[in-house]
């Protein structure tokens, strides 16, 4: 049998259980993937999927600065005091 290294990481406790949950569903161990992801990391001289960062097309990025604001108190949300409410008004809007 090989010899073996221990490797100790943080993760959050629900990324661990779904993680361990998706695996398991594949037969293999979180251990199992990441000893996958190494071995791939190193066949391909570095992270073996592309790293980019999330592109959104206009709208979505404005909806999401929108949200952000709502979130943090900047700008004031509309609010209704049923769904009743909200669809006479979209339907009046058409």
């Amino acid at each position: 049998m090989a010899k073996t290294a221990n490797l100790n990481i943080r993760i959050d406790p629900d990324t661990k259980s779904d993680a361990e949950q998706l695996f398991s569903s594949f037969g293999i161990t979180v251990t199992d993937a990441i000893n996958i992801f190494l071995h791939q990391s190193l066949m391909v001289g570095g992270l073996p999927f592309d790293v980019k960062q999330p592109r959104f097309n206009t709208e979505t990025e404005s909806a999401m600065i929108e949200a952000n604001q709502i979130t943090a108190g900047k700008v004031h949300a509309k609010s209704y005091s049923s769904a009743k409410q909200l669809f006479e008004e979209l339907d009046s809007e058409c």
